[in-house]
C-alpha cells in the first residue's frame, strides 16, 4: 500500500507539526506501507523541487508569483491551484493508492481535487481548527469574514473526504457537530516516541550551576511563547508561591510572540531573581533544559482552541518522568488524570495555580505515583506504534471500497 501524504510544511523545519509527521511516517514505514510526501507552498525553507531528509524524500511545490498574491483569501487560493498542480505530478510519477492531507483546509481541497481526477480515495486529518488560533494570534477575529470562511471551507472538506482522522475526542466532536458520521472519523492521538523519551535520572549539573539553580524547587515550561498558553498568569501566580516557598524557581525555555510582554512582567512584578528566561535553545540541548525542572507547568487559557485541541508537551514531560501541574482545559483533561499522572488547576485562576503547585511541591511522598502512572500512561495508550496502527482500520477500508 503506498500513501501520498499532502503536507502544509515539513522537517527539516521545527514544529509540533513537522514532529508529528515524521513520527507518523516512521511508524507507517515500520507497518510495510510506502509513502510519498509533498508539501504546499506554505513550506518556507528554501529547498529544490525533490529534497531528501532523513530518510524521506520530499516534493515541494515552489511558489510561483501570481495576481492573487496580495489579494486576501484570493492568495490562498493561489496557494491550493499551485499544490492541486504539484500533487497531480507526484500522483503521475508515483501512483499512490491513497492520498492523505493533513492541516489546514487548504491541502484537503487539492487533494479532493486531484483525488477526482485520478479517481482516489481521500484521507483528511484535522490537526486543530486553524482559524481559532488565527484569533489567539490576533489574525482574524471570531465573528469575522476571513474566521467565517476558514471554517466554511474545513466543514466542506470534512464532508467530501473519504475519511477524516484527528488528533483528539475535542476535535473529533467538534467535526461529528458539522454533520459528519462518528463512523467517518477516527482519532490518531498525539503520541511520544517512549525511546527517545526515556526517563530522566540525573539533572544536568553544570547548567544547574550555570543558571544558579543548584537547591532549587524548579518549575518549568518549554515551548513557544502563544497568548493561550497562559504564562502571564503563571507569573502573575508566582508571588503568593514565593511567599510560600522563596527556594522556587521558575524556567521559561522558549520564545514567541508574548516573548516582550513576559519579559514586562517579570520586570512590573521584581521577579528577576526568580525567573530564568533562556531564550530558544537548540534542539540538541532541550533535554538538558528538561533534567532541571521538578515540576512542568502546563497554564493553557479557556478558549475553543484549548478546550478541543490535546498539546503534546505534557506527555513529552510524563514520558521522561516529570510532575505536571496544568490547567483544567479540555485538551489538559484528555491527558491527565487529576490526582493520579498529575493536577489540575482552575483554568484562569492564579490563586488556584498558586494551591495546587505549593501542595504538590508539599507532597513528595507522592512523587513517586505520579511519575509512574504518567509514564506508564504514555507506554501503554500514547506511544506512536499504539497510535499509528489506528490507520490499519481505515486505508484498507477505502481501498476495498
Amino acid at each position: 500500500m503506498k500513501i501520498l501524504h499532502i503536507l502544509d510544511h515539513s522537517i527539516p523545519l521545527h514544529s509540533g507539526y513537522t514532529f508529528r509527521t515524521r513520527s507518523i511516517l516512521k511508524q507507517q514505514r515500520a507497518l510495510g506501507w510506502e509513502t510519498v510526501h509533498v508539501t504546499s507552498g506554505k513550506h518556507t525553507a528554501e529547498s529544490p523541487l525533490t529534497e531528501q531528509v532523513e530518510e524521506f524524500l520530499f516534493y515541494r511545490t515552489p511558489l510561483q508569483p501570481s495576481l492573487m498574491d496580495k489579494l486576501p483569501l484570493l492568495n490562498q487560493l493561489a496557494i491550493i491551484n499551485q499544490l492541486t498542480k504539484r500533487v497531480c505530478e507526484v500522483i503521475e510519477e508515483t501512483k499512490p493508492d491513497i492520498l492523505h492531507a493533513h492541516s489546514p483546509a487548504l491541502t484537503g481541497v487539492a487533494a479532493l481535487r486531484a483525488g477526482r481526477k485520478y479517481g482516489l480515495p481521500v484521507v483528511y486529518e484535522c490537526r486543530g481548527f486553524w482559524e481559532d488560533a488565527a484569533v489567539d494570534h490576533g489574525t482574524c477575529k471570531e465573528d469575522g469574514v476571513r474566521y467565517k470562511l476558514t471554517r466554511a471551507l474545513e466543514t466542506y472538506v470534512f464532508k467530501h473526504a473519504d475519511a477524516v482522522t484527528t488528533i483528539c475526542e475535542g476535535l473529533r466532536k467538534n467535526i461529528s457537530e458539522r454533520g459528519i458520521g462518528n463512523n467517518k472519523i477516527t482519532v490518531i492521538p498525539n503520541a511520544v516516541d517512549v525511546e527517545k523519551f526515556s526517563v530522566i535520572t540525573h539533572s544536568d549539573a553544570v547548567l544547574a550551576e550555570q543558571l544558579n539553580l543548584q537547591n532549587k524547587k524548579v518549575l518549568g515550561f518549554i515551548g513557544s511563547f502563544y497568548a493561550y498558553e497562559g504564562l502571564l498568569l503563571l507569573l502573575d501566580a508566582l508571588p503568593a508561591m514565593i511567599r510560600q516557598n522563596s527556594d522556587i524557581r521558575l524556567l521559561l525555555v522558549g520564545g514567541g510572540p508574548q516573548s516582550d510582554m513576559i519579559n514586562s512582567k517579570i520586570e512590573a512584578l521584581n521577579l528577576q531573581e526568580y525567573v530564568i528566561t533562556t531564550g530558544r535553545v537548540p534542539h540538541t540541548e532541550v533535554q538538558s533544559y528538561y533534567s532541571l525542572v521538578d515540576i512542568f507547568i502546563y497554564p493553557r487559557l479557556a478558549m475553543r482552541l484549548t478546550e478541543l485541541v490535546t498539546p503534546l508537551k505534557p506527555l513529552e514531560a510524563m514520558a521522561q518522568g516529570k510532575l505536571v501541574v496544568a490547567s483544567d482545559v479540555g485538551g489538559h483533561k484528555e491527558l491527565i488524570e487529576d490526582g493520579v499522572t498529575g493536577r489540575l488547576f482552575k483554568a484562569g485562576d492564579k490563586q488556584d495555580l498558586a494551591r495546587v503547585v505549593l501542595e504538590m511541591l508539599d507532597q513528595t511522598d507522592d512523587w513517586p505515583s505520579y511519575k509512574l502512572q504518567g509514564r506508564r500512561y504514555v507506554e501503554q495508550e500514547r506511544n506512536w506504534p499504539v497510535s499509528v496502527n489506528r490507520y490499519s482500520k481505515v486505508y484498507p477500508a477505502l481501498i476495498k471500497s
